[in-house]
């Protein structure tokens, strides 16, 4: 049996971060929202203070060929932020190649408005639920 913990995922931006969870049965990923750093910290401590994180997700960008970036590196320094701030919490990262543009295709998918489509952090979150979706379909393969 699976833990009752969620997943948490993150879609880091230097401006946004989306921000999803799994149902405790880590069948669906769903947005949270988007936060600044510091709002990414408080909400993260709530969940931490419920008990409710099995494991952190942050996307990772690589580029085509699977190479580090310019982005890379600040996603590294955002991790070890991370850690210092809740050593408690596993941390993996996970591919966030094309996460970005698969969630503006579900957003255009779902019949949102382009305006509503281009509200800030809609992409984000919808992003960070790309990103779990994919790690929770990897899950259940895996078993």
């Amino acid at each position: 049996m699976r833990p009752k913990k969620r997943i948490v995922a993150i879609d880091y931006g230097t401006k946004r971060i989306g921000l999803a969870k799994s149902d405790p049965l880590w069948l669906f990923a769903q947005p949270v929202g988007t936060f600044d750093r510091s709002a990414l910290s408080v909400a993260l401590a709530t969940m931490v203070k419920q008990d409710d994180i099995a494991l952190l997700l942050v996307g990772y960008p690589l580029s085509d060929g699977d190479e580090r970036n310019a982005m890379t590196g600040v996603v590294d320094r955002f991790i070890e932020e991370l850690r210092a701030e809740f050593p408690q919490l596993a941390i993996e990262t996970v591919d966030e190649h094309h996460s970005s543009m698969s969630a503006s295709q579900i957003l255009i998918a779902s019949g949102r408005s382009r305006k509503e489509r281009q509200q800030k952090g809609r992409l984000d979150s919808a992003a960070a639920c790309v990103l779990l979706s994919e790690y929770l379909e990897l899950c259940d393969r895996n078993g």
